[in-house]
This record gives C-alpha cells, sequence and structure tokens, in this order.
C-alpha cells in the first residue's frame, strides 16, 4: 500500500492538485469555525485565507515541489505575492463575466445570474489553478 501512496505524491501534478483539494477543505473547516466562534464574518474570510495560503504554502514546499529550507521565506512572500494576484485576477473575472457583461456567459443559460455565476466560477477556478501551478512551478518553487 506505500507504494502506490509514494508514486501518487512522487508525480508532482497530482500531489499539486491532491493538497490544492485539501487547502480548499482546510479553508472551508477554519472559516467556518473562526466565524462560529467570532461571528464576524470578514475577520473568519480573512483568517481562513491566510491559514489557507500557509497550509498550501507548507504542502507545496516540502511535499510537491521538495523544496530544501534554505531561501523558505522568500519563497513565501513570492507564493503569497502569486496568491494574492490570482485572488485579483479571480476579483475581475467576476466583475468582467458577472457583473459588468453577465449576457456573455447568460445568452447560453436563459440569463439567470446563478448559473451564470456558477459557469464563470469554475471557469474563473480552473484557470487559477493553473495560472498557481505554473508561478508555483516557475517563480517560486524552482530547482
Amino acid at each position: 500500500m506505500k507504494i502506490p501512496i509514494q508514486k501518487f505524491f512522487n508525480n508532482e501534478i497530482l500531489a499539486y492538485l491532491f493538497f490544492g483539494l485539501a487547502t480548499t477543505l482546510v479553508s472551508i473547516l477554519s472559516r467556518l469555525f473562526i466565524y462560529q466562534l467570532s461571528h464576524q464574518e470578514l475577520l473568519a474570510t480573512a483568517l481562513a485565507n491566510i491559514i489557507g495560503i500557509l497550509f498550501a504554502f507548507i504542502t507545496n514546499d516540502t511535499i510537491v515541489f521538495k523544496q530544501a529550507r534554505k531561501n523558505r521565506l522568500i519563497r513565501l512572500l513570492k507564493f503569497s505575492l502569486a496568491r494574492l494576484s490570482t485572488f485579483l485576477l479571480d476579483l475581475f473575472l467576476t466583475f468582467l463575466f458577472v457583473t459588468q457583461f453577465p449576457h456573455i456567459i447568460g445568452q447560453f443559460v436563459n440569463e439567470n445570474i446563478d448559473k451564470i455565476n456558477a459557469i464563470e466560477t469554475i471557469i474563473a477556478q480552473i484557470l487559477i489553478i493553473i495560472i498557481n501551478y505554473i508561478l508555483s512551478k516557475v517563480y517560486i518553487f524552482r530547482k
């Protein structure tokens, strides 16, 4: 059983996708837990994002891209900037295709704003996953 698991985690793309899903779970559970404690939605959202970024960085740095400890702080800063940039891209795509020009997607779903938002979210997240992987591979976790 240990060999298939090792093979899985030795495949960089599979490990990246697995820990991406794990990061999503960590972020959601953190947000819900912090909200239950504080009843402050913005605080819960902000702290959950920070926790998610830190979890993603640690797993990407140590398991996915197998980096040495040297220059870890620099990689963390680059990683955080990359995630901030794709967050801004997410906001921009939402504004563009849901808020400003919903008819671009809406023409295919009878202008249903819920469906427009769902489709844009899925497309944006696929794009963001690809961009985050490229930024991680080329810019942050170089060997």
